[in-house]
């Protein structure tokens, strides 16, 4: 099919292309050998009168023609798949559709495992790719490299519809032979004790971060820093140090090991725990399925 003189089946070879950045690999991507794709890029440079994508160096980057291309293309792909290859109904007893999830180690903790246990006692035979969050989840949401986003509530894009899942507050975890359980935590023992915290790779520090300094007047010493709050508790354990994370998640581990959950000795806002999805897809039978699933998770959690 043409518009403008365009096979629109270059369409899809742009976005692998401008998206890879690679010929060999966007060939992978929409199952094209090397020549093939060699074969499309020379022709979407020749209808677009620029080279597309230019070596520098070993790699080949964007022109800046490409770069004002690569977000419409793909927007224009996924109205596409919306509203072409999108089923009319879903029964996710009888389905092999693959959704894609982007989230946290906190929501994989606390809540996925009631979504799995929901899904299963359904009968339900669609699968869930989790994968962890990325520095730019709407990025991620626009391009359709993501189905549903679990992240906090003011990682939300205006742009796109959300809906909070739940609610959580931050408690401060300690050893129970630590002095820390047994005197109790002030400010000025919070602002002066050591830490481990969860600082992720190349996504900006949790917005508690800055409530936490602003509530202590200082940033915290943080002796040890890990990717994960889940294993914060494992941390403190031992020492005098301070775990400050979710009640939830502190909640699950505390039986197993030998530690206390403590109030945070200053006002911190509650944690907002929210779901985002891409407004064309907002009708979408398995998406709509998808996200009742995450609302009876979240009330039976």
């Amino acid at each position: 099919m043409r518009y403008n003189k365009l096979d629109l089946n270059l369409l899809v070879a742009l976005d692998a292309l401008l998206t890879e950045c690679n010929i060999s690999r966007a060939g992978e991507r929409v199952h094209l050998s090397q020549p093939a794709m060699s074969n499309a890029l020379s022709r979407l440079r020749n209808y677009f009168g620029d080279d597309l994508l230019v070596p520098v160096g070993r790699h080949m980057e964007r022109t800046p023609r490409a770069e004002v291309l690569r977000e419409a293309v793909r927007d224009v792909l996924v109205r596409i798949e919306t509203s072409v290859a999108t089923q009319p109904e879903f029964d996710s007893r009888d389905t092999d559709r693959t959704f894609k999830l982007f989230v946290s180690d906190y929501s994989m903790e606390v809540l996925i495992p009631h979504v799995l246990a929901i899904a299963d006692a359904m009968g339900s035979r669609a699968k869930l790719h989790l994968r962890p969050q990325s520095s730019n989840p709407a990025r991620d949401l626009e391009r359709g490299e993501a189905d549903l986003l679990l992240i906090p509530g003011e990682w939300c894009s205006a742009e796109h519809p959300s809906r909070v899942l739940f609610d959580d507050e931050l408690v401060c975890v300690v050893w129970s032979g630590s002095r820390h359980a047994q005197q109790g935590i002030s400010i000025d023992s919070y602002a002066t004790a050591g830490h481990v915290a969860m600082q992720p790779i190349e996504i900006n520090e949790p917005a508690f971060e800055q409530w936490i300094q602003a509530g202590v007047g200082a940033p915290r010493d943080v002796r040890a820093a890990a990717t994960s709050f889940a294993v914060l508790p494992f941390l403190v354990v031992g020492s005098e140090l301070i775990a400050t994370m979710h009640a939830r998640l502190a909640r699950l581990v505390e039986p197993a090991l030998p530690i206390k959950r403590m109030a945070v000795p200053f006002p911190l806002p509650p944690i907002h725990q929210a779901m985002q999805w891409h407004k064309y897809r907002n009708l979408d039978p398995g998406l709509v399925w998808l996200r009742d699933l995450m609302i009876a998770a979240a009330q039976r959690m």
